[in-house]
C-alpha cells in the first residue's frame, strides 16, 4: 500500500472518520479487524486511491453499530492514518495494519447513508523538537527498555518502525501515552497537549509515584477491536 501524501499543516481536507474506544498517537500501530460494511467500503476506497483516514475517540456510543443504541459522539482531535498493510482471510473481513501519521482537529463532521462518518479537518502543525531535560531522563531509560523488550515478540507488520528518539520529548510522551494503562480520559488528555515537554512532564509526574505505572509490555500498541 503506497504511503498517503502528507498534507501541509493547517490545510484544510477530508476524512473518512473512525471512532474507536482508545487513543491513537502518532507513530503508532493500530491493527484493526473490519467487518461492518461501512468500513469494508472506507477500506476500499482508500485502497483504490492510495489515502488514509482518522482515528477520533468515542466518548459516547459503541464501536459497533447496534439498532437503537445511542449515536455515537468523540472527540473533536484525532489521528491521521497511513495503511501499511492489509490481509483478508475470508469474504467480509479485513485485516488493517495502520500507522498513526499526524493530529488534525475537526471543524465540521457529516455522516452518510451507510453510517461512515466523514470530517472536514484541518492537520495540526508538527510539534517542536524539545530535549530531554536531565530530570525526565529516567522516562528516556524505562522506555527503552519497554520497547527493546516489546520488539522482540513477533508482529506482522514492525511496531515503531523509525529510529528510537528518546532524546525527544515530543516522541517520547507520545510512547509514553501510547503503552501507560491509563484511563481514556487521562490518554486524550495527553493526546491533546500541544507542548511536548509539558506532556512529558505530566508523565514524569504519573510514573514517579507509582511503581505500577510502567509501559504496557503485554504486547506493542493498543489492541484490535473485537469487532469493527
Amino acid at each position: 500500500m503506497p504511503p498517503s501524501t502528507t498534507p501541509n499543516p493547517n490545510a484544510m481536507m477530508e476524512l473518512p472518520l473512525f471512532p474507536l474506544g482508545t487513543v491513537l498517537f502518532p507513530g503508532a500501530l493500530l491493527p484493526l479487524q473490519l467487518f461492518e460494511l461501512r468500513y469494508l467500503h472506507m477500506i476500499g476506497e482508500c485502497e483504490r486511491q492510495g489515502s488514509g483516514f482518522g482515528v477520533v475517540t468515542l466518548t459516547q456510543g459503541r464501536e459497533v453499530h447496534r439498532p437503537g443504541a445511542a449515536a455515537a459522539q468523540f472527540e473533536p482531535m484525532g489521528t491521521r492514518v497511513q495503511i501499511e498493510r492489509i490481509e483478508r482471510p475470508q469474504p467480509g473481513l479485513v485485516m488493517v495494519w495502520c500507522r498513526g501519521v499526524e493530529k488534525f482537529r475537526i471543524e465540521a463532521t457529516q455522516q452518510r447513508s451507510d453510517g461512515l462518518w466523514l470530517g472536514r479537518v484541518h492537520t495540526l502543525a508538527p510539534e517542536p523538537s524539545v530535549q530531554v531535560p536531565e530530570d525526565l531522563q529516567h522516562l528516556s531509560v524505562q522506555m527503552h527498555e519497554a520497547l527493546t523488550q516489546l520488539s522482540a515478540q513477533p508482529s506482522v507488520v514492525t511496531p515503531w518502525n523509525e529510529a528510537w528518539r528518546l532524546q525527544d520529548c515530543s516522541w517520547l510522551s507520545h510512547r509514553w501515552g501510547e503503552l501507560l494503562p491509563l484511563p481514556l480520559q487521562m490518554k486524550f488528555r495527553l493526546f491533546a497537549l500541544q507542548e511536548p515537554l509539558m506532556r512529558l512532564e505530566l508523565v514524569g509526574d504519573l510514573v514517579a509515584p507509582a511503581a505500577s505505572a510502567r509501559p504496557n509490555t503485554n504486547g506493542p500498541g493498543p489492541k484490535p477491536p473485537a469487532n469493527s
